[in-house]
């Protein structure tokens, strides 16, 4: 159906029920179609799907016809089949776009109720690292990756120095306060409190920062506090609103997640990053992570590993 949609927009006129370039002048070519376009991006995007072309289940130089239906095994299917090539026929160019964009959410569908096997990041070098991070923050999350990047680094500096942290952090969307936590993510060692730090993709400005600081930094008496920022952010008043903070005795540091995560990496050697490996794999297993996510992720792998 995806093949007879998208022949119907590209090529206005053909004759749908010919999936075979030789039946007739207004035939199209159906398996060429499925092998170099349509099963390629159901495989990309982690569509749950055959990798057969689809002409492999009918005989040869079939037609989509009732005439076929008895040797076809699922007969229900290929009524519906017939049925959409018959409404298709009818339809206008905008209403066979608005077809094929039905068709492509439907799909979305299928592949969020199945089970995406993430991709294992095994020994990647420094570089790569880099390009895998940097395409990680620009894949759209509600804020999830950026979270999952920095708790992943926090951990494998605690285990490449052995150190006794205990890491808490929040999960998406749930509120500091209510939860009696410092910030996104909070290191403790033992009953003291390391580092408190924020997790935003948002711009940081000053009313921003002044808020944080009479809610959470001053309240609690926190003398380190950092927020992880995509750039370009904060705001030049926050930076100076921060300078002011820094002479009453409390240091609020704004970092980039890129550069921090990328020179952490750097420097903590292969037992770190493979603890990185493992707590950020960890994390998107979740079952609230979007197979969107998962599907980003392992095109990302995939990308840099076969370099």
């Amino acid at each position: 159906m995806l093949g007879c949609a998208l022949i119907s927009i590209e090529a206005p006129g053909t004759d749908l029920r010919s999936p075979y370039a030789s039946q007739s002048d207004d035939a199209f070519n159906g398996r060429t179609l499925d092998q170099e376009v349509v099963n390629p991006i159901l495989q990309q995007k982690r569509i749950p799907s055959t990798k057969n072309a689809y002409l492999a289940m009918f005989r040869r130089s079939v037609g989509f016809t009732a005439a076929t239906r008895n040797g076809v095994r699922d007969k229900k299917a290929y009524d519906g089949l017939l049925q959409l090539i018959g409404y298709i026929d009818t339809c206008s160019q905008d209403e066979r776009s608005a077809f094929l964009l039905k068709l492509l959410c439907r799909l979305v569908e299928l592949r969020e109720k199945s089970d995406i096997r993430l991709l294992r990041l095994n020994r990647i070098g420094a570089t790569q690292y880099r390009e895998l991070i940097s395409g990680l923050l620009k894949v759209p999350s509600q804020g999830r990756l950026p979270v999952m990047i920095v708790v992943s680094i926090l951990y494998a500096v605690k285990a490449h120095y052995s150190l006794t942290w205990t890491i808490e952090f929040q999960g998406i969307n749930q509120s500091d306060a209510a939860r009696g936590a410092y910030g996104d993510v909070t290191i403790k060692d033992g009953e003291r409190v390391v580092l408190a730090a924020e997790i935003t993709e948002r711009k940081v400005d000053k009313p921003r920062l002044v808020a944080t600081f009479n809610s959470k930094i001053s309240p609690d008496g926190l003398k380190d506090y950092v927020f992880f920022v995509k750039l370009p952010s904060p705001t030049e008043e926050a930076y100076e609103q921060a300078a002011q903070y820094f002479a009453q005795g409390s240091e609020v540091n704004f970092v980039d997640i890129l550069t921090w995560s990328w020179v952490s990496l750097v420097t903590i050697g292969q037992t770190g990053r493979d603890a990185f490996n493992a707590q950020l794999t960890l994390m998107l297993t979740a079952d609230d992570v979007p197979r969107s996510v998962k599907v980003s992720w392992n095109d990302l792998v995939a990308k840099i590993t076969s370099i």
